[in-house]
């Protein structure tokens, strides 16, 4: 009896070391920042998120969805703001280069302003055509988006 009280004690405590190990936890440091390509993970999965929240929308739903597509593009067009505002201030080559580029996100965002604006128009029968159309220009605005990221972080030093 003796020997068994000792022995479950021994796997208790085994088991609660291998518990408790730090090792394997997948957050990172509080003192470190994620790194670039970590953002860009995550960004990419909210994208698919966003994505897929967007198919599940139902014609009763149209409000919900136009009002948080409207949320997107305002969010979008803030994140725009911050890059042209990286844009001014880098070298002139760099703004020459970047200010096309930018231009096409703008026009790109007043598309899809225009394809929400026809969200608040659709009928029952016209819904998922509206829908699915709103849902590819916003995934065409946010990866044009985060590729006009990726070239400027590339071309102006952190």
């Amino acid at each position: 009896m003796k020997h068994k009280t000792i022995t479950f004690t021994i796997l208790c405590v085994a088991a609660f070391a291998v518990g408790c190990d730090n090792s394997k936890t997948s957050s990172p440091p509080i003192d470190r920042a994620p790194t670039a390509s970590q953002q860009m993970d995550k960004v990419k999965a909210d994208v698919k998120d966003a994505a897929q929240d967007m198919k599940d929308f139902t014609f009763a739903q149209k409000a919900e969805f136009s009002a948080k597509m409207k949320l997107q593009l305002a969010e979008i067009n803030k994140d725009m703001d911050a890059l042209e505002a990286k844009i001014e201030s880098s070298k002139d080559e760099v703004k020459a280069e970047a200010k096309p580029k930018l231009k096409a996100l703008r026009d790109q965002a007043a598309q899809l302003s225009r394809q929400l604006d026809a969200v608040n128009d659709a009928t029952e029968s016209t819904w998922d055509t509206v829908k699915s159309a709103s849902a590819k220009a916003y995934d065409s605005l946010k990866e044009g988006f985060q590729q006009s990221r990726q070239w400027l972080s590339e071309k102006i030093a952190p």
